[in-house]
């Protein structure tokens, strides 16, 4: 599809570039192109890495019937107040449900016409959002990443959400060392195919005789750290980046951190994804080697991190960690209200959704002749995985599983 012209628009930001209209019309011309079995449209730039699974996931808590605008904001305060904090970044991705996107296209030309002055595509897409009334639904997996440096540190404590998107990776650094950007976006693709649900999931534990916190990043990394650290700590990134202006400063990120030491006793060793396969039937390995940067000395009467080469993670993938089946119910006798072919009761699968502010959905489907599976599922209320420390007699090797929180866990 080739753009329309867009020289009868008005554009006079003098720092952007007049494309960012043409780049905003991008919706419009696609609904009028082909609007058939249509549910959601989500835009991302050409550097936007997405997980697709994780994308569907989150936008099947939604209705699609409805009018929903769905992203999240930048990491740097200031680009969220120089543009929005009511506005999706398209670098970070969004989406747009069927009926706003029709919305949109009715009105999209007439409301271009009034924001010359705005700089690019996603604040004219937010300003036509307000004037529909739609509000931004934040989902905090969409990572715009107006960041520079190392994000390893973001990474290993990401929000207790699905991960959605990356952007911005010809800024960041690779998000594995001593390798391009691709190889290291290529290493991800185990992980992913393994259990995307789980996919950078952070799970806090302790290892008491040693006293070391411990924090995996499933799929990407693990960090060691001196010290019985609480979860409020463990959970922040560690500032191992920088803001979208470089200024240092923590109060210019839209989120809470937690220094890099530079103290050798509090500076947390790293161990990134070496590999990932499925060990059984039901449990996954990852392996995570050290990513050989220097401890520091350290004087603490404690065990030494630096002497663990190498972490082992079991995990049993959970495709469902974000919905829970709460109910099942067998029904005989229900086929009269279907086809009869070659003596079986054939069903198309059906989604009926009710009480959407509450994301639940009734199943129906055919596992036999005259029964029906009636499942009801609920969107999963979010929280971390734990894990435990387990046994080894390789003193250079770590043992840990990872798996739904028990009672009294993560201490």
């Amino acid at each position: 599809m080739i753009s329309s012209d867009t020289s009868r628009f008005r554009y006079t930001n003098k720092n952007g570039d007049r494309s960012g209209i043409r780049i905003s019309r991008v919706l419009s011309e696609t609904v009028r192109a082909d609007s058939e079995n249509v549910r959601w449209y989500v835009m991302g730039d050409d550097d936007t890495f997405f997980v697709p699974e994780n994308l569907v996931r989150v936008l099947r808590k939604y209705d699609h019937k409805q009018y929903y605008y769905i992203g999240s904001v930048s990491e740097t305060h200031w680009q969220n107040h120089e543009f929005s904090y009511n506005m999706a970044y398209g670098g970070g991705g969004f989406a747009i449900s069927y009926p706003l996107a029709k919305a949109i296209e009715k009105m999209q030309d007439k409301c271009i016409q009034r924001y010359p002055y705005l700089y690019g595509s996603d604040d004219r897409m937010q300003a036509c959002m307000a004037e529909l009334g739609v509000p931004l639904t934040k989902e905090v997996g969409f990572h715009q990443f107006d960041l520079y440096g190392n994000v390893m540190g973001l990474l290993s404590a990401h929000p207790v959400a699905p991960l959605i998107s990356l952007h911005h990776l010809d800024k960041i650094e690779p998000i594995f060392p001593n390798v391009t950007r691709v190889k290291a976006l290529k290493r991800l693709k185990k992980p992913i195919t393994l259990d995307s649900a789980g996919l950078m999931q952070q799970s806090i534990c302790y290892d008491g005789p040693r006293k070391w916190t411990i924090s995996v990043s499933w799929g990407y990394s693990v960090q060691i750290n001196r010290g019985i650290l609480p979860a409020r700590e463990i959970e922040k990134p560690i500032t191992t980046f920088n803001d979208w202006y470089e200024t240092g400063d923590e109060n210019s990120l839209t989120f809470n951190t937690r220094p890099y030491r530079g103290n050798g006793c509090q500076r947390p060793y790293f161990y990134l994804l070496s590999n990932a396969y499925a060990s059984t039937n039901d449990t996954t390995t990852s392996v995570y080697a050290h990513d050989g940067a220097p401890g520091g000395k350290c004087k603490w009467r404690m065990a030494d991190p630096s002497r663990i080469r190498h972490v082992e993670v079991y995990k049993k993938p959970n495709p469902n960690l974000w919905y829970k089946v709460i109910s099942l119910f067998l029904l005989n006798n229900y086929c009269h209200l279907c086809c009869w072919t070659l003596q079986k009761c054939c069903c198309n699968l059906t989604h009926i959704f009710g009480e959407s502010e509450q994301h639940r959905m009734l199943f129906v489907s055919m596992i036999c002749a005259d029964t029906f599976v009636f499942v009801d599922v609920i969107k999963q209320s979010p929280r971390r995985n734990c894990c435990r420390v387990l046994p080894t007699n390789k003193n250079d090797t770590l043992l840990i599983d990872v798996g739904e929180c028990r009672d009294g866990e993560p201490f």
